[in-house]
């Protein structure tokens, strides 16, 4: 899934950037509230992390300016203060969740999984009866009948996403907008081999192609053929 990061303090920025990456997330980094207000109004994104005290434009005001356009992209809040009255303003602001700095990783983390589950129609854990497939948020694995898939960095992207809007046609496209971060060359036609590669380790049945459309993943496929 693609990330935004908008987070001023340069070595934290850094930290958090090569950790997400490390989770499976495609990750911009924006350093100032006017790049991250910008970099939010592409609507690419499928998460955001968003600190307040941003330089430029602080992070409610960015927030507040999201909403109105009717952005309804899941926001986790970041502030080196605890104050109560700090998370009423968030929220009415139409954040998602807080965190207070300093914070562990892990339950960063963990509250990341938890927004992306609530945003998306069927969970990240994904586990189908006829099928048996779930993805593996730890490892970057899915398991197929109970049997660990090694995956690649941006396979494990790419399925994520595909289980996140199972039964929604996808285009190459807009896989390429949710699977690379702004410096990438997007090639929407580089998704294609990737698909592939997918159907050689999970089995073809998962991945359905539509022509002239794109793709659309099934959460319970017919597997007796």
């Amino acid at each position: 899934m693609r990330l935004l990061l908008a987070e001023d303090d340069e070595s934290l920025g850094a930290d958090l950037q090569a950790r997400l990456r490390e989770q499976g997330y495609a990750v911009d980094w924006a350093r100032d509230g006017v790049e991250a207000a910008w970099l939010g109004s592409e609507n690419v994104h499928d998460l955001v992390v968003l600190d307040i005290g941003l330089p430029g434009k602080d992070g409610l005001a960015v927030l507040l300016e999201w909403r109105e356009r009717g952005l309804d992209l899941p926001v986790l809040l970041l502030t080196a203060r605890d104050a109560w009255f700090e998370k009423v303003e968030g929220f009415e602001a139409g954040a998602d969740d807080y965190l207070a700095k300093p914070f562990h990783f892990e339950e960063l983390s963990a509250r990341l999984r938890a927004l992306s589950r609530r945003a998306s129609e069927h969970p990240a854990d994904l586990m189908n009866s006829s099928g048996g497939l779930a993805l593996d948020e730890s490892r970057q694995q899915a398991v197929v009948d109970g049997k660990p898939v090694e995956l690649t960095g941006t396979e494990f992207r790419l399925l994520r996403y595909f289980v996140h809007h199972a039964g929604h046609v996808l285009s190459k496209g807009r896989l390429a907008e949710h699977l690379y971060e702004f410096d990438d060359d997007r090639d929407p036609n580089v998704i294609e081999a990737y698909v592939t590669r997918l159907r050689r380790k999970l089995g073809r049945e998962w991945i359905e192609t539509r022509r002239g459309q794109g793709y659309v993943f099934h959460r319970a496929p017919d597997r007796r053929s």
